[in-house]
This record gives structure tokens, C-alpha cells and sequence, in this order.
């Protein structure tokens, strides 16, 4: 029977670990793996970050895009003629969105009229406790050759939270995107 010490025992620990350590720096069988798996996170968060910042900036093309024209039904008297209300502006705003949002559930629309150009200052963002407020806003389309402006907000939630601390300007991680369009109606009578 062969007896060994706590201390042979020990440094044979030693050596079998630092020989394991030594065999596993030099195998490169999975070094591929281990580079990918350190680069995967930081590379996929930067693509999710892309997706949502083209996301947003899409999410205002449509919203500015279909403010526009929809608003063209206003310029020309046809939402007049019609007896629009703020929900029927709101709809048509709404049949112009596609994908890129929730539009009906999402957009809130102010339509004021003013008595020239100078007068119709932009005023503030909506935004009251972090939320967008749309106490102050109405419908009120004008007759004709009168000043209307026309701004529609969102709340456009962000998903990556990575970037959701650099470009939220409301609570719960969403942004507010904005549109608006300015023009004097026809003389349509």
C-alpha cells in the first residue's frame, strides 16, 4: 500500500489544473465560437438599434406624408362640405398609415385656425407628466381663405432599451413624433 501526503496531492492538483489550462489555450478548435459568442451581443444590439432608430425616423415620414394629404381635404374644402368631425379627420389621416404604427389608437390631431401666417406660431410639444396632452387640442377647420394648422402626435413606444435612454422625451420609453402642415385654404364657395 502506497501512502501520499495532503501536500503531494496538492501539487499534483496544481500541475493537473495548469496542464489543463495549457492544453485548452492551445486548441483553437473552438475559438471561433468563444470570438463570436463575445462579439454576438454588442453586434446584434447595434443592428437592433439601427432597425429602431430607421423605424422612427420612418414612423415620422408616414405620419408628416399622411398629415399632408389628408390635410389636402381640409385646404380644399372637402372635409367642410362633408361635415367632418376630428375622429373623421383622424380616420383619414389614419387610411393613409399602412404598418409602421398603431395609428388609431396612437394619434391624437389639432386643427386650428388662425387670422394669418405670422400668428400661427408653433407652440410647444404636448407634454405634461411625461405623457402627450391633448387637452388643448381641437378641430376646427376654417372656411375659406382662412389659416388652418394641422399637427398630429404620437406616442411611439421604443422597443430596444438600449436606445430607448437617448431618444425617449416622454415616460414609459416612447417618443414623441410630430407633423404638421400649414396652408390657407382655397377659396372654395
Amino acid at each position: 500500500m502506497v501512502v501520499r501526503s495532503d501536500t503531494a496531492d496538492a501539487k499534483q492538483r496544481r500541475i493537473g489544473w495548469r496542464s489543463v489550462l495549457r492544453r485548452f489555450r492551445r486548441d483553437r478548435k473552438g475559438s471561433t465560437a468563444v470570438e463570436f459568442a463575445m462579439l454576438a451581443v454588442p453586434f446584434l444590439s447595434l443592428v437592433f438599434a439601427i432597425f429602431e432608430t430607421s423605424m422612427v425616423h420612418l414612423s415620422g415620414q408616414v405620419l408628416q406624408t399622411a398629415v399632408s394629404d389628408a390635410s389636402r381635404l381640409i385646404m380644399t374644402g372637402q372635409a367642410q362640405a362633408a361635415g367632418f368631425t376630428g375622429v373623421d379627420f383622424k380616420n383619414e389621416v389614419c387610411k393613409r398609415v399602412k404598418a409602421t404604427f398603431d395609428c388609431p389608437n396612437l394619434l391624437q390631431v389639432d386643427v386650428k385656425v388662425f387670422p394669418n401666417f405670422a400668428a400661427a406660431t408653433a407652440p410647444p410639444p404636448p407634454i405634461a407628466g411625461g405623457k402627450l396632452d391633448s387637452t388643448g387640442f381641437g378641430f376646427v377647420p376654417g372656411g375659406p381663405n382662412q389659416i388652418v394648422v394641422v399637427r398630429a402626435a404620437i406616442e411611439y413606444p421604443i422597443v430596444v432599451p438600449l436606445i430607448g435612454q437617448t431618444m425617449v422625451n416622454l415616460a414609459d420609453n416612447r417618443l414623441l413624433i410630430m407633423a404638421s402642415a400649414a396652408f390657407k385654404n382655397e377659396p372654395y364657395n
